[in-house]
């Protein structure tokens, strides 16, 4: 999930703390997401969703994804 966002966010050309800024979901929790610490609840990933103009499909597909391959 974490890289999809990545690749939103950089083809924006933002940073977390603007993501954050205009989101409401935490630097911090951007971060601990990152490094596998944490998995935003569904609330933040709809803000996340919504800032980037993406369904909150487009994180979960990815998610689905990733458990196959660690299957």
């Amino acid at each position: 999930m974490y890289r999809k966002y990545a690749e939103l966010r950089e083809r924006a050309g933002v940073t977390d703390y603007e993501v954050a800024k205009r989101t409401g979901v935490s630097t911090v929790t951007l971060t601990n997401w990152k490094y596998g610490r944490y998995n935003p609840k569904f609330d933040k990933l709809l803000a996340i969703a919504r800032y980037f103009g993406v369904p909150v499909e487009y994180f979960a597909d990815d998610q689905e994804a990733e458990e196959k391959e660690e299957a």
